[in-house]
């Protein structure tokens, strides 16, 4: 089943053309890795799937709901206010930076928004955040603040907060780039975890030994667009296009 389908996306800024056509599908249980240089439009594309950035022109749909679609003019034309609250329902992002609230507990953070938006049972919520947070290795944790935690205990509570809401899909934008190395792996073992679960991932990275082995599918975006895309060991060991050649070059240097 296709969870995430975009088609023909453009974006701009100004005079920038930072999307000139990008299509992808996302299928279920499917682990997506996005790769590319900086400024290449790999988290422009992950804000506009995630609907914190409008695209220009293009379609884009969740399951069977429709987000966006051009109108007669060729622009971007987007559903209704109910309509996307449904469709970010569907979906979890978790940021590079953590983006956790500083002056809520670990256990807050995570059931705030099942409660809030969903207007779930507080009980529930909290049975499940408190599960969440022991799988995430941080039962410990719920009574601290996000000022009392490593960044890679921040980033574990924010990928707990992601799931909080089931997810049909699960995004992360750079979620080692904050880390040092030993909390890198940290964070990369959380994610193995859940492709071996079978979630649905989309993940933005410069782990590229990770891409290889986690993934079911890379994406190699330049200069806004989908240079090359197949299986891991095709664009990652195998690259058929120079530009995705130079670019993994630097990382075997």
């Amino acid at each position: 089943m296709n969870i995430l389908k975009i088609q023909h996306c453009q974006k701009r800024f100004g005079s920038l053309e930072v999307l000139k056509d990008i299509s992808l599908n996302v299928e279920e249980s499917q682990v997506v890795s996005i790769i590319g240089p900086s400024g290449s439009g790999k988290s422009t594309l992950l804000r506009c799937a995630t609907l914190l950035e409008t695209m220009d022109s293009g379609e884009m749909y969740y399951m069977d709901d429709c987000a966006v679609k051009n109108d007669e003019n060729g622009r971007a034309s987007y559903a209704s206010a109910a309509q996307l609250r449904k469709i970010r329902r569907k979906f979890g992002l978790v940021f590079q930076n953590f983006n956790l609230f500083p002056h809520y507990s670990v256990l807050k953070n995570v059931m705030e928004a099942p409660i809030l938006v969903q207007g779930r049972n507080a009980e529930e919520v909290r049975a499940e955040a408190m599960a969440l947070l022991e799988k995430m290795g941080l039962k410990d944790k719920a009574d601290a603040y996000p000022f009392q935690l490593s960044g890679g205990q921040q980033q574990r509570v924010s990928i707990a907060r992601a799931l909080a809401m089931n997810p049909k899909i699960l995004f992360f934008d750079e979620p080692t780039s904050a880390l040092d190395p030993e909390l890198t792996g940290e964070i990369l073992k959380v994610i193995r975890d859940l492709a071996a679960e079978k979630m649905t991932m989309v993940i933005v990275t410069h782990e590229m030994l990770f891409a290889r082995d986690v993934s079911d599918s890379v994406i190699f975006m330049d200069g806004g667009v989908i240079v090359e895309q197949g299986k891991p060991s095709d664009v990652i060991s195998n690259p058929t296009q120079e530009r995705t050649i130079q670019f993994l070059r630097r990382f075997q240097q």
